[in-house]
């Protein structure tokens, strides 16, 4: 493997992991708005850190989650329920962000940080499958 394809998703996870720590911080002060969207980055980071090794990008947020279901879900890379999360993350980010009168609960947030938790460690876990595999 290219070490700066390497770097490039080694950066990207970081970046993802960033996002997470960041929507903890937003959910203890009750920012859970704040949080939902660093949650939502989250998981948008970390699908890129898997799309970088296929070469695949796109300027669209609903590109990259496309790209990503075509070729880790459905190719049977990736966890399916898992990867719901990213699309949940991106309605509920869209809601919150967009929606004049938009109310997110705590009850709400929590559950989508357990589901982005989980994606983001089936992304470790398939970055390291890919790592293993290119030495």
């Amino acid at each position: 493997m290219d070490q700066g394809l390497k770097q490039l998703m080694i950066k990207r996870f970081q970046d993802a992991e960033e996002a997470f720590q960041d929507a903890i911080y937003l959910m203890e002060r009750l920012s859970y708005k704040g949080a939902v969207n660093r949650l939502y980055y989250a998981a948008f980071y970390a699908a890129r850190t898997l799309l970088a090794v296929k070469g695949l990008e796109s300027p669209k947020h609903s590109g990259v989650i496309s790209l990503f279901q075509r070729e880790y879900v459905k190719s049977g890379l990736f966890n399916k329920d898992t990867a719901k999360a990213l699309s949940r993350a991106f309605e509920k980010r869209q809601k919150v962000d967009y929606a004049d009168y938009a109310v997110i609960t705590e009850e709400e947030t929590n559950r989508l940080k357990e589901d982005v938790r989980s994606f983001l460690d089936e992304t470790k876990k398939v970055t390291n499958e890919i790592f293993l595999r290119f030495k």
